[in-house]
């Protein structure tokens, strides 16, 4: 949504005088299918119906079904759970399709590494100076000084060398 003046179509704004207008429906035929099931409003704070564009649609839709295909209201309430788990099933199948394409990449990145590692291991080179790459780091280390209360630590000597690594001397203390 680029404006405020913008809303989803599944935004309850209509009243239902207005619903069935643009249905071309009783309002009463809309409470029923509500008690139904076939379409559920919204609701406002005080407990009005309040009906999106969806709501909408599928009242026409009803209304198709009804008059032109001679369909019972207990067929259409079975047709519109069927279109409702579709189209769950196809938002489903959409997110593990990118979910797929995700893994794939990363499969990929997998196989490039272990490419990498195989190389080093038949070449016979060092790995650890091949494999991810290390700055030499200078690394200051602070030790609690033993004093009165409020003194902060002091400086005890620097690390240099990759992080992380053991054996290298402290410094002076």
């Amino acid at each position: 949504m680029n404006s405020p003046y913008e809303h989803s179509d599944d935004l309850p704004v209509y009243v239902i005088s207005v619903a069935a207008q643009l249905s071309g429906m009783h309002p009463q035929t809309l409470r029923a299918y509500d008690r139904l099931g076939l379409v559920s409003p919204g609701r406002s704070a005080g407990r009005g119906r309040r009906y999106s564009m969806r709501d909408i649609l599928a009242l026409r839709e009803i209304q198709r079904l009804s008059q032109e295909e001679g369909v019972n209201l207990s067929g259409i309430k079975l047709i519109l759970d069927q279109h409702r788990e579709l189209d769950q099933a196809r938002r489903l199948v959409g997110e593990l399709h990118a979910e797929i394409a995700q893994l794939r990449v990363e499969l990929e990145s997998t196989r490039a590494v272990a490419a990498r590692l195989a190389e080093l291991r038949r070449s016979g080179s060092d790995t650890r100076s091949g494999l991810v790459p290390v700055r030499s780091a200078r690394v200051a280390v602070w030790e609690p000084m033993t004093g009165p209360p409020g003194t902060t630590g002091q400086p005890a000597g620097e690390i240099t060398g990759p992080p992380g690594a053991t054996g290298q001397p402290r410094g002076d203390k």
